[in-house]
């Protein structure tokens, strides 16, 4: 989910700005389609534990590594694939929240 934290990592051998940690296939999915359609390029990794073995969840990341999700969503420079800003609401996947309604109104 969102936070203000701003975690640079390596996946695939490359530098990234962690988007979500913990993330499943669905939400990774999700995540993935907003953040290519307003143009990033978006990188996955499954997680690891500490014995090395791989978990269900994944790492995802943009390779622009001044991105920052929090940032972008409340400066209203995400859009969906419809065209509409993107919101809090949208990006968590709120299913009781109205997704056009603007950030400052989503009561959770």
């Amino acid at each position: 989910m969102l936070k203000g934290k701003h975690t640079v990592t390596e996946i695939e051998g490359i530098r990234c700005s962690v988007i979500e940690t913990g993330a499943s296939e669905e939400r990774v999915k999700f995540l993935k389609e907003i953040l290519e359609f307003n143009g990033y390029e978006v990188k996955t990794e499954k997680e690891k534990a500490k014995d090395g073995s791989a978990l269900a969840t994944s790492v995802l990341g943009v390779t622009d590594i001044v991105f920052s999700a929090m940032i972008n969503l409340y400066e209203r420079k995400l859009r969906r694939k419809d065209g509409h800003i993107l919101n809090p609401a949208y990006w968590n996947q709120w299913p009781d929240q109205d997704w056009d309604v603007p950030y400052y109104q989503v009561e959770r």
